[in-house]
């Protein structure tokens, strides 16, 4: 019989919303206390998976100053590094936060707009080139080729 024991070269991944979800809904606050993402690497490292992917709100809290940012960044990429995990996806949160209400770029606000897109240029940056990191080629590459191009977000 075949072994269905899941093991790394399965290379399943899992997101940390769906391991570290509070149990929140609509109609109350979260009922589960948070997570660490750096506890749920290393679990998820001694379950057999092969690598976690997370929206930036998972990882930073939001709100978070640039020193508590890295300091996150910096504790995750160190759990990274120990168990051998790898990060197949990374996103911005433009959602779960009240002010994206009506919307991120869509939003009538000029400054969640503008918001939005600051946050979404950091962590584009702090991800860097998909190339550099090893990409398969799935990841977005995508460069403005100038200020022009993105005009119509009405900055």
């Amino acid at each position: 019989m075949t072994d269905l024991t899941p093991s790394r070269d399965d290379k399943f991944s899992f997101g940390l919303w769906t391991v570290g979800w509070p149990a929140r809904d609509p109609f109350g606050d979260p009922t589960r206390a948070p997570l660490d993402p750096v506890e749920s690497v290393r679990r998820l490292s001694d379950l057999g998976a092969h690598g976690v992917t997370f929206h930036d709100d998972d990882l930073v809290p939001f709100g978070s100053d640039a020193a508590a940012r890295q300091s996150c960044i910096d504790r995750f990429k160190a759990a990274l590094e120990e168990t051998g995990l790898v990060v197949p996806m990374v996103t911005t949160n433009l959602f779960t936060h009240p002010m994206f209400k009506d919307g991120a770029f869509t939003s009538n606000d000029r400054g969640v707009r503008r918001y939005a897109l600051r946050k979404v240029m950091r962590n584009r940056r702090a991800a860097g080139s998909p190339a550099r990191r090893g990409s398969s080629g799935q990841v977005s590459s995508w460069q403005p080729s100038s200020s022009a191009s993105i005009r119509w977000v009405s900055l």
